[in-house]
């Protein structure tokens, strides 16, 4: 008997399950590792911001001479930037940042990290614990007297600091732009801008560590020049000198005697000798012999030179340099210091300084100059005695005085050639680049011999080609405007030395200093080409000059046509400190 016994085949077991729970694995890895990185990303991000609060409170701690406060505030930005770059490097975020495009953004705060973290480590801690050395309340003391000592002893913190600070702020600069995502870019400029204000902080605080105590006689008394500048009739450097007074410094106290009016100082009879080049392009003008054009190049050391071997000459005193200001920076020293009050009980402010003393004190004395002079002699001697009697509070004081300077509205020059090497790098040194950066200087001198700059207004321009060969064409314009309407005005103010001319015109000589190396190959007026008056070259720049007579309620036009070499940095174009704001327009690539 045969049995037959059925078969089957043994199920197989599903292929698809495998799959899938890998599949499911691996979108929870996915999602897990999303997770982790937007967690990182927000403590990234929260930290960041609460590190550059607290960056901006140890600043304004350190100006304030609140010590506590400073040290406070660099701690909690210590432990927030710790926390910020932990985030910013850790497995997630490298491995995200790693991946072309898409993680670009993520690379971008990592880098921020960093430089957060240097910001807070490097910089704002050793600051903030050398900062009872360095706040104002320890350099400035009672009665205006600047603890030389404290700045001494600072110095080699704030070399420290703030070369730290300087390298970090290129860091800050050489972040790339993220590929996407606005909130990363508007965070990338805010940590430049923020790195820049505390380089500029620290930078600033050491030069005047390396500065002040030597110039302010802490090793034997110092005499300068001191100069008021008239901006109402334009010169290089800012105004016409129009006052002055001899600043004595020793042992941190300044005081400010012999103020005197322009009208006493004499011609000189053996003018310092500036170089052939200056010779050869200022010559004419006796800049060297006659103080009304002594400041008619806007390299402010000339100026300083000059009027140093003028009082030589008239008084045998040598002098250790000299300083010039300007009413507009008097308004903001009064509006730190609060108003002075002169003899007669009349009230000078912030508020009214400029106006006061270049326009209604012309029509108030008339013709009688010897009164109008000795009124802005009063003038000078009031607000230099509040400067130095220390009632200001020193914050205020010292944001104006930076305000000041950074306009180039306060020059300062040194005899001394190891002072005046530090003054040339800095805003108050006021003095012509040795940069050879594109560059475009536009200078107005008075040629009217009358007080019409306060109506002048400027608009100026700056463009060239882009980097194509090793040179390239640029051209520069600018646009004066005479808005004074006349009537009423004394002949002192608005008369002309041209006859013929309507009264109340502007009179003016337009420089341009272009690139160092570069050819002024065309000017016009008005479209018209013009004559040059004046042209050579200042310390490796070439300059070239044209004369404008603007009548009321006019405009007039330079242009310059240049060739200029292609070399690499931004385009400068500094701002000759008169009245107005001008409008500068720069359309210049960089090379």
């Amino acid at each position: 008997m045969t049995t037959s016994t059925d078969t089957h085949p043994a199920p197989r077991k599903s292929r698809k399950r495998p799959i899938l729970w890998t599949l499911l694995v691996v979108v929870l890895i996915l999602i897990a590792f999303v997770v982790w990185l937007g967690y990182e990303a927000l403590t990234a991000k929260s930290n960041l911001e609460t590190t550059r609060d607290a960056a901006t409170s140890a600043k304004n701690a350190l100006l304030d001479g609140d010590v506590p406060g400073a040290q406070a505030a660099a701690a909690d930005a210590i432990a927030s930037a710790t926390k910020a770059q932990d985030a910013a490097s850790s497995i997630p975020f490298d491995i995200a940042a790693s991946i072309p495009f898409l993680g670009s953004p993520l690379q971008t705060v990592a880098d921020i990290s960093d430089v957060v973290k240097g910001l807070a480590v490097d910089v704002l801690e050793p600051a903030s614990e050398a900062s009872a050395s360095i706040s104002p309340d320890s350099v400035i003391e009672g009665g205006g007297r600047v603890n030389l000592q404290a700045l001494i002893d600072a110095e080699p913190v704030l070399a420290q600091t703030s070369a730290a600070a300087e390298d970090l702020y290129a860091r800050a600069q050489a972040i790339e732009d993220p590929a996407y995502l606005g909130v990363v870019q508007d965070a990338r400029v805010q940590l430049e801008n923020q790195t820049h204000d505390v380089a500029g902080l620290l930078t600033n605080t050491y030069t005047a560590s390396r500065l002040v105590p030597t110039m302010m006689g802490a090793n034997g008394p110092r005499s300068y020049f001191l100069a008021f500048q008239t901006n109402a009739e334009a010169r290089g450097t800012g105004g016409l000198l129009g006052g002055y007074g001899i600043i004595r410094a020793e042992n941190g106290t300044a005081r400010v005697d012999t103020l005197g009016s322009n009208n006493e100082l004499e011609f000189a009879k053996q003018p310092i000798d500036l170089g052939p080049e200056y010779r050869a392009l200022w010559g004419p003008r006796n800049t060297t012999v006659d103080f009304r054009n002594s400041n008619a190049s806007p390299n402010f050391p000339y100026a300083g030179q000059i009027w140093s071997s003028m009082w030589t000459e008239q008084t045998g005193e040598q002098l250790n340099g000299a300083i010039a200001t300007d009413p507009v920076a008097l308004s903001y020293i009064l509006d730190a210091t609060g108003p002075v009050t002169l003899a007669d009980g009349e009230v000078i402010s912030g508020d009214n300084v400029v106006e006061v003393t270049l326009s209604t004190a012309y029509s108030r004395f008339g013709d009688d100059q010897v009164a109008r002079k000795a009124y802005l002699q009063e003038i000078a001697a009031a607000v230099v005695t509040k400067m130095t009697t220390g009632v200001a509070p020193t914050r205020q004081l010292l944001d104006a005085v930076g305000r000041a300077g950074s306009e180039g509205r306060l020059s300062v020059w040194s005899a001394d050639p190891a002072e005046q090497e530090i003054l040339a790098d800095t805003k108050v040194g006021h003095t012509l680049p040795v940069d050879p950066a594109p560059y475009a200087n536009v200078i107005v001198n008075n040629a009217g011999g009358n007080k019409l700059d306060y109506y002048l207004t400027r608009d100026i321009s700056y463009t060239a080609e882009s980097c194509t060969g090793d040179t390239r064409k640029s051209t520069v314009t600018a646009t004066l405007t005479n808005n004074v309407n006349p009537d009423g005005l004394t002949q002192y103010v608005a008369s002309t030395f041209q006859p013929g001319v309507p009264y109340g015109s502007n009179e003016s000589i337009a420089y341009l200093y272009g690139t160092q190396g570069a050819k002024i190959t065309k000017m016009s007026v008005d479209g018209v080409n013009a004559f040059a008056v004046q042209g050579g070259t200042e310390l490796g720049r070439p300059v070239k000059a044209a004369y404008l007579t603007i009548p009321p309620g006019k405009s007039s036009t330079v242009t310059w046509e240049l060739e200029e070499p292609s070399v690499p940095g931004e385009a400068v174009v500094p701002v000759q400190p008169l009245i107005d704001t001008p409008t500068v327009m720069v359309d210049v690539p960089q090379c």
